[in-house]
């Protein structure tokens, strides 16, 4: 094991009293599962854990230090994408600041793969930057996207605009799929190509939304995508130029449904989203059944939460188009206009927002917030409970400001943060406040609740865990030595954190590896 992994390993099974095993979950994707509610069901999760100390004059962790620990991995040093954990592997979406093969050096973007038990790396797919700079492709971002993990197989949205899909297995089984041009792809522009090792990521499919739809992303592309339906559902991020006013891509779809086999378009919303984008379109969709069929929630760059049928139908031109079921202003009139009836400029303080944060599904209803780019700043906000069914809204609550947070909802309880700092605990059923509790950090996260925990990171590097459930109470604070973006996920007994440099793996009863 490399020095990135050099932690034991124990095992994610619990054994219980009777002697069984309880069969733990992995978490495959943005939200752990397709309502995307960020909530677990693991038991026995840390609470005092150390993520420990690096080695003087390095990166590395040294595992003397830390406490409840499996393994810390070091990635890039701009870590924004969530770990999702299938099949025994752990992706990540990071940048090239830590490169792991001399022949691929410079600003890239990256997803790696890490073995689940050690944290020892496996492969990993580098992507050549779209040499757009800050507006479309942002130096040193990387990739921002969750891969979902279906099988032996995963998609995720890379840095260049497109809709990859890769082999778990790498190129270690060789080079699987009708994609072989992997040389050429991880090249590059103008360069030789990188004939590809055995670490190196295999590629199934690649969907070029620039090439193929005229997307322009706006400054990063993001999001997760989702399967259902039998199909794979994206968001483009298509939004404004460097100026912030004007949109180059109005026509362009800004929701899109590919074949997860072969990654062919088979469907594109029409609804005119790209007239109306504020900023950009970052939000990931989300599972629901209406009416007892499949449906896809999703929150757009207009401020509106949208519903979708699964099923399309052919326009006047032949395109498949995506068909509305309903879609909700998730912003209030008054942060649109002032009194005077005259609209109020966007990323100011009183303005209106888009819809970043992913909309979850649960119990028969949706919940999602406004918010935007958190360069931005701070600002009002709200977070809208929508009947699934109808798409009327049931209850608002606007003492909340802007976020881009992914809320949890759990024993009647939704717990949602804003990026001003504060996690705010409602009643599900009517929106009224509980508790809320200030962090005192700007929040890009978002909750995770497992085993009677919420647990929250922040901009400080701090989590801090709170007790679920009514009374308002702090159980720990542990500090990291990195801001924290990501959200908190936990598969398998295990509870992950990814900072902007590493992934640390946490489990009660893990002891650092004796030399």
């Amino acid at each position: 094991m490399n020095n990135h992994g050099k932690i034991l390993s124990v095992s994610a099974a619990v054994v219980l009293a009777g002697g069984g095993i309880a069969l733990a979950k992995d978490w495959p994707m943005w939200g752990g599962t397709p309502s995307r509610n960020m909530v677990s069901e693991e038991k026995n999760l840390p609470l005092d854990f150390v993520p420990g100390k690096k080695i003087k004059g390095t990166d590395t962790i040294d595992p003397a230090t830390t406490k409840d620990t499996k393994w810390v991995f070091k990635a890039g040093s701009s870590t924004y994408g969530t770990p999702t954990i299938g099949g025994g592997k752990v992706l990540i979406g990071t940048n090239n600041e830590e490169p792991r093969d001399t022949k691929h050096i410079g600003d890239r973007g990256v997803v790696m793969c890490v073995d689940e038990a050690t944290g020892e790396f496996l492969w990993q797919l580098v992507i050549p930057k779209l040499g757009a700079g800050k507006v479309s492709d942002w130096e040193y971002l990387g990739v921002c996207s969750s891969a979902d993990i279906v099988g032996d197989r995963a998609y995720f949205v890379s840095n260049r605009c497109e809709v990859i899909c890769v082999d778990m297995n790498g190129m270690a089984n060789g080079n699987d799929g009708p994609f072989k041009d992997e040389a050429k792809y991880m090249a590059e522009e103008g360069k030789p190509p990188v004939e590809p090792g055995p670490k190196d990521g295999d590629i199934i499919w690649v969907y070029d939304m620039r090439e193929e739809l005229g997307v322009f992303p706006h400054n990063v592309t993001s999001s997760s995508v989702l399967h259902q339906g039998g199909k794979l559902w994206v968001t483009t991020s298509n939004g404004v130029d460097w100026s912030h006013t004007n949109l180059p891509a109005p026509q362009a779809p800004t929701l899109i449904a590919l074949d997860p086999e072969t990654g062919e378009l088979v469907g594109e919303e029409a609804e005119g989203i790209g007239h109306r984008i504020m900023h950009c379109n970052w939000a990931s969709p989300a599972a629901a059944e209406i009416d007892g069929k499949p449906a896809v929630i999703f929150g757009a760059g207009d401020g509106f939460c949208y519903a979708f049928s699964t099923e399309t139908k052919k326009d006047e031109e032949g395109f498949d188009i995506l068909q509305k079921i309903w879609s909700v202003d998730c912003v209030p009139p008054e942060y649109r206009k002032d009194k005077d009836g005259k609209p109020i400029k966007y990323a100011t303080f009183d303005g209106p927002s888009e819809i970043i944060a992913t909309p979850v599904v649960h119990d028969g209803k949706v919940y999602v917030a406004i918010g935007q780019d958190p360069e931005h700043g701070e600002g009002v906000g709200m977070l809208s409970c929508i009947d699934l069914e109808s798409g009327k809204p049931v209850w608002t609550y606007k003492d909340i400001e802007r976020t881009i947070s992914t809320p949890s909802i759990a024993d009647g309880i939704v717990y949602e943060a804003d990026y001003r700092g504060r996690v705010h605990a409602l009643e599900a059923d009517t929106g009224k406040p509980i508790w809320v509790f200030d962090t005192k950090s700007h929040i890009w996260s978002s909750t995770l609740v497992a085993d009677g925990k919420v647990y929250i990171p922040n901009e400080d590097g701090e989590v801090i865990i709170l007790a679920a459930g009514r009374e308002m109470k702090e159980l720990g604070r542990v500090e990291f030595s990195a801001p924290i973006y990501g959200a908190p996920v936990a598969a398998n007994g295990v509870l992950y954190i990814g900072t902007q440099t590493h992934v640390h793996a946490f489990q009660k009863g893990a002891k650092p590896e004796a030399d």
